[in-house]
């Protein structure tokens, strides 16, 4: 949203701490359950809740035994063997090995072609498909042989846009992907001296039809990729030293893959262990191809996905309205209006957004013209946010099976931005709120809400209003006070969601029961919302580094009235790093 590269280190500097040692540790069904849990056993013994991966893996095993009918291909590749040591450590030094794919995405069959530097004398890349895998995480696919490996030339910075670019290193080796199932990748550099980093791909699929859509949300990914000391949000002398164009042109920033280990691929693994079918995209697809969704059954925006452009919007939009159904894993999503052009590798590798529409109108908060209200319901309102999630709807099918009730709560899940349902603002109706949250937002008390609403195509849209559902996944090893009781949680109403999602159009066997009215949020038609979101943003950006302090869980707000800004983040190296 508004604030710098800081608005992601509080959320998730404990994530990638714990990442960092367990490589995201597979989630499961039988974590310890709080025992004031309704349904719990007594003692908290861990029991599979239904909807949990645990208890999704059961039905998994008995769907073909009892339908007659083969497994479909996401069950299918997810009984295969995995692989656990996936992850990319030790990353060794700061520019040891470092690289990214000419290509953004691909079809199965098609090849792409790494650019890498390393200051090692060789490396090798190792490809692995994300998925559950039995909780291994990931499968192997591919190894290089032996690479001879070379320092390419420093980032260049294009003056009018102060886009960071690697376009002119030297192509490496060509990736072949015949015999590679769809879905999402890691290419994994290792250099001889140890050093390793990602570079992530899509390998995606050319037919939606009849299946679920996980969409890689790769724009925000680059919006924040701060490689090369400049990002969507920071430069080197600050905010006004930012970028207004990003490229893909170049390496992502610490472990090459950060905003997908951390908000999707928790979500990915729920998603495969689901025993739903499943395809892949990217937010580039959407741009592309606005027949991409033609006779899908629902799309996937996972736990981060910021930004987007007309075309991406209108693809989506025309497909609620043919009744394919959209789950919002996340915040504050498509809050940013974006615009693409080409690169020298290629058209649509270049995300434009100068954040302020009197210099360009096609670039600024959606919310100006077109509140994203309208598709996702709930919409970004808090940044920082830790609070507690508070259940309202425990009978909704989404928590069917969680043992839920009315006030039952979670603490840290509601964070670390989160949405509201607005009655200023468009209100697609009807709509069900699940979740009341009570948040501080940095001193003003606003609400988190989870809701479900549908549209008159018959299609199904659930938000969560927070971006942590997707590391709560994770249980206690999320941080921020999540519990593993809130991963069993989280885990089951997902799956839930997924699977209900995936049988078609869910107002037909799931229609919302409007709330709106019962909770005073009822639609007020008022003006001039955007120009306190604008005056807002302004006010956060002046917050000097001076009212910050460093720490290992990143910065936070210790000063009088101070507000989280991530505008204002001064990277400790030049890229932007963390330890």
């Amino acid at each position: 949203m508004f604030r710098a590269f800081t608005h992601l280190t509080v959320t998730l500097a404990v994530i990638t701490t714990a990442a960092a040692v367990a490589g995201c540790a597979p989630a499961t069904g039988t974590v310890a359950v709080a025992p004031d849990l309704p349904g719990a056993p007594a003692g908290g013994r861990a029991l599979p809740v239904k909807g949990s991966p645990a208890a999704a893996g059961e039905a998994l095993e008995g769907t073909a035994a009892a339908t007659g009918t083969e497994p479909n291909p996401t069950v299918a590749e997810n009984a295969k063997p995995g692989d656990p040591l996936w992850q990319a450590t030790p990353r060794g030094g700061e520019h040891e090995i470092e690289g990214y794919a000419d290509k953004v995405s691909v079809l199965p069959g098609q090849t792409f072609r790494l650019r890498v530097s390393t200051a090692a004398a060789h490396y090798t890349a190792t490809a692995f498909r994300m998925g559950w895998y039995g909780g291994a995480g990931a499968r192997r696919v591919w190894r290089s042989a032996k690479l001879p490996g070379a320092v390419q030339e420093p980032a260049r910075t294009i003056p009018e846009t102060r886009t960071v670019t690697a376009a002119h290193w030297k192509p490496g080796p060509v990736v072949d992907t015949a015999d590679w199932p769809e879905g999402s990748y890691l290419i994994r550099l290792e250099a001889s001296t140890g050093g390793r980093r990602f570079v992530p791909i899509t390998v995606r699929s050319a037919s939606t039809e009849g299946r679920l859509v996980v969409v890689n949300g790769v724009t925000t990914w680059q919006a924040y990729n701060l490689w090369g000391g400049r990002s969507l949000y920071q430069g080197p002398g600050g905010f006004e030293d930012r970028s207004t164009a990003v490229s893909f042109d170049r390496p992502y920033d610490t472990s090459g893959a950060r905003l997908f280990l951390d908000m999707e691929r928790p979500a990915i693994e729920v998603a495969e262990h689901s025993g739903v079918p499943l395809a892949y995209i990217t937010s580039l697809e959407l741009e592309d191809d606005p027949h991409i969704l033609d006779g899908a059954r629902g799309l996937v925006s996972l736990g981060h996905d910021e930004y987007w452009s007309a075309g991406m919007r209108r693809t989506v939009e025309d497909a609620r309205d043919q009744g394919v159904n959209l789950a919002f894993l996340g915040a504050n999503a498509v809050y940013w209006r974006i615009r693409f052009a080409s690169t020298p590798l290629g058209p649509n590798r270049l995300v434009i957004c100068h954040k302020d529409g009197r210099v360009d109108p096609t670039t600024d908060r959606w919310r100006v013209t077109e509140p994203e209200s309208s598709l996702t319901g709930p919409m970004y309102t808090c940044f920082p946010a830790e609070a507690t999630y508070v259940v309202h709807t425990p009978d909704s099918w989404v928590f069917e099976g969680t043992g839920v009730r009315r006030g039952t709560s979670f603490p840290g899940l509601a964070g670390v931005e989160t949405d509201e349902v607005l009655p200023t603002m468009p209100l697609p109706r009807p709509m069900e709120v699940l979740s009341v949250s009570p948040v501080d937002c940095s001193g003003r008390p606003t609400t988190a809400h989870s809701a479900y609403h549908t549209a008159p195509s018959g299609a199904g849209v659930f938000s969560t209003g927070t971006m942590r559902w997707v590391c709560a996944m994770r249980g206690s090893a999320c941080g921020h006070g999540v519990t593993d009781r809130a991963g069993v949680f989280v885990r089951a109403a997902t799956t839930n969601v997924l699977r209900a999602f995936a049988e078609g159009p869910a107002a037909l066997t799931h229609p919302a029961r409007d709330n709106l009215a019962a909770l005073g949020l009822n639609p007020v038609r008022r003006a001039g919302e955007h120009v306190r979101d604008r005056a807002r943003d302004a006010a956060k950006n002046r917050v000097p580094m001076s009212r910050w302090k460093r720490h290992r869980a990143g910065h936070r707000p210790v000063a009088r009235g101070a507000r989280h800004d991530r505008h204002r983040f001064t990277p400790r190296n030049g890229h932007g790093r963390r330890p």
